[in-house]
């Protein structure tokens, strides 16, 4: 039987044998859901969309993390 909830046939058909989620839960938000589109592109319907979707998050994080340099920056008194 089919278990769309706890395990959809395109989580458990990587290669690996493993699920993405037993990598991505030890990662932050962003880059966990870009992982995990990057992981499943190939075994869903629409590969491109799915690169589309991890680069969203990818850059998402880029700017969280650009974002918190800068305010470090600012925040270091200047010599």
């Amino acid at each position: 039987m089919d278990d769309n909830v706890n395990h959809p046939k395109h989580y458990t058909r990587h290669p690996s044998g493993i699920e993405c989620i037993q990598i991505t839960e030890h990662m932050g938000f962003n880059l966990g859901n870009c992982l995990k589109y990057l992981w499943r592109c190939d075994l869903k319907h629409d590969a491109i969309e799915d690169l589309h979707k991890a680069r969203w998050y990818l850059d998402r994080e880029i700017q969280k993390r650009e974002r918190k340099k800068l305010q470090e920056t600012a925040q270091v008194p200047a010599p």
